[in-house]
């Protein structure tokens, strides 16, 4: 009850904050609001200044709102030049009547609009104006409908469809806070919004994913700022250098260490899609519960963004399968100079793609002392990516010319990204997704060639019913594995088991939404830290 009390309490005393906000749309920055929020006993004011560039050229001089003490509606103006043209208005509201005089590009506006008493002032130019929106779902309930005046003969209602408690990492902090899933309804129809608060009500971020519109406070539109999908009672935020940037890590300890001891060290890399460090892929943080099993089995376990995501450096659309296997021994020799680690125990274990990663790691760095591979690909990038698009297009049931019609085109794709030339009749979005320097890395990449010069224990993982890499995967690169230098090659098939290494039915793709257990298979942590503990036994 006294936490419950405290924000009504806080809420009476004169309050006032001021924070800058960054406007994206389909991610490229094209704008900016400084907001200032002012709180007493008459009320609430929201005032704004800021730019906007785009379709409407906009330079806001002054944007308040004014609410009473019930959050019903004061005043509203507005004063900006838009698209050359000045723009000055006000609306004054009293009872059910919003009465709106002024200036619009040069016309004239005095118009009277009936609206609910209790109404949200939300202006399409002015984004700061959300923040009364948050403060009063601090309060709502799911369904709740809020009425919303946008301008003089524009208004709608928002909905609160959904609220959910998220973690955000700025730097090594973490904070609390909440997102707000909305329903926007006007004559056109509904548009969906995420709304984020802190854990005192202040606006954080609005979402709205139909247009590519992001609104974040400018400490979470920075590099060093990221969701937290998944935390484990031992992480630990850090940021390791690599080549010219730094890496944003998450280190997961065993609940108890004997003092003085020195821990073995298990890197984690997620595979294609899977850039967080979580290692998310179809809602379940693959990496982040491999790290916690890991930790309650002893291992120091290590988990990161990859570069241009999340809080790491570097640039995404540049970087290869090299360049991924770089940045993991970049945290191979960061671990070995820890004097808390054991040097001659660190190993990597990836899943997917990310085997494919810890493969080239560990013919880089005789430091690296074991590896696993979950769920890994056997074949050649290009066999592979034609593998995946066989399966899908199987499962969409096309006709069979359709079906080799779209093969063809693939085919002809990952032609011209390997050789460069043959792009004639390959639609230009296509190219520009598929023309990288990663793909181009994934389909030339050959795990025959790479597993010959691997010479440290190799432990491979599969799912039996793993449908997107199928578990015959397993049986070749166990085949590989004899060609290679180690002297030991392990095999473990789990049964029950899809490609997200938790228990499925049928292991299709189309299963993973309708999943009810959507923890890791114990048999596959046990498998792999089992395996970890033993054959680090032998390098004590």
């Amino acid at each position: 009850m006294l936490l419950l009390t405290v924000p009504v309490m806080a809420r009476q005393e004169p309050s006032s904050t001021t924070h800058a906000y960054t406007i994206f749309v389909g991610g490229t920055l094209v704008g900016r609001e400084d907001v200032t929020t002012q709180t007493s006993a008459a009320g609430t004011t929201i005032t704004g200044k800021g730019r906007l560039s785009g379709t409407l050229d906009i330079v806001m001089q002054r944007a308040e709102i004014r609410y009473r003490p019930d959050w019903t509606p004061e005043r509203y103006e507005f004063e900006a030049t838009v698209n050359g043209g000045d723009s000055a208005m006000q609306t004054i509201f009293t009872g059910t009547t919003a009465v709106t005089r002024g200036t619009d590009g040069g016309q004239r506006i005095d118009q009277t609009d009936t609206v609910p008493a209790r109404t949200t002032v939300l202006p399409n130019v002015f984004f700061g104006s959300y923040e009364a929106l948050t403060r009063q779902l601090a309060a709502a309930t799911v369904g709740q409908e809020f009425p919303v005046f946008i301008r003089s003969g524009n208004q709608a209602t928002i909905r609160m469809m959904g609220a959910a408690a998220e973690r955000v990492q700025i730097s090594t902090a973490t904070y609390n806070v909440r997102r707000y899933a909305l329903a926007l309804s006007d004559a056109r129809g509904a548009t969906p919004i995420n709304l984020y608060a802190d854990e005192h009500g202040s606006l954080l971020r609005v979402s709205v994913p139909a247009i590519g519109l992001d609104v974040m406070r400018e400490d979470l539109a920075s590099s060093t700022a990221r969701t937290a999908v998944y935390s484990n009672p031992g992480d630990e935020a850090v940021n390791i250098p690599s080549t010219g940037f730094n890496l944003g890590v998450t280190l997961t300890r065993p609940k108890t260490v004997t003092p003085g001891a020195k821990l073995a060290a298990v890197i984690l890399l997620s595979g294609a899609g899977a850039d967080d460090r979580d290692g998310v892929v179809s809602g379940i943080p693959i990496a982040g519960q491999l790290a916690g099993a890991l930790a309650d089995a002893g291992f120091l376990a290590v988990r990161y963004d990859k570069r241009g995501y999340g809080q790491s450096g570097g640039r995404a659309e540049s970087a290869t399968i090299a360049d991924h296997a770089e940045d993991a021994l970049a945290v191979v020799r960061w671990l070995s100079s820890r004097p808390d680690v054991d040097r001659d125990r660190i190993a990597v274990v990836g899943h997917n793609e990310g085997a494919w990663t810890a493969l080239v790691a560990a013919t880089r760095e005789r430091r690296i002392a074991a590896i696993a591979t979950l769920a890994a690909p056997s074949t050649t990038g290009t066999e592979r990516v034609l593998e995946q698009q066989r399966h899908a297009l199987e499962q969409l049931g096309l006709p069979p010319a359709e079906m080799v019609a779209r093969i063809d085109l693939q085919t002809k794709i990952n032609t011209a990204v390997i050789t460069g030339r043959g792009w004639d009749g390959i639609p230009p979005d296509t190219r520009r997704q598929a023309d990288t320097p990663w793909f181009q890395s994934l389909l030339m990449f050959d795990p025959a060639k790479v597993i010959k010069d691997v010479r440290q224990p190799l432990l491979i993982v599969h799912g039996e019913l793993d449908a997107q890499v199928p578990v015959s995967h397993a049986d070749r690169l166990a085949e590989l594995g004899k060609t290679s230098r180690s002297k030991a090659v392990a095999v473990v098939t789990v049964r029950g088991v899809n490609h997200l290494l938790v228990p499925a039915v049928t292991g299709d793709v189309a299963e993973y939404a309708s999943l009810q257990n959507r923890s890791l298979s114990a048999d596959v942590t046990t498998a792999v830290s089992a395996w970890l503990t033993k054959t680090f036994a032998s390098v004590r």
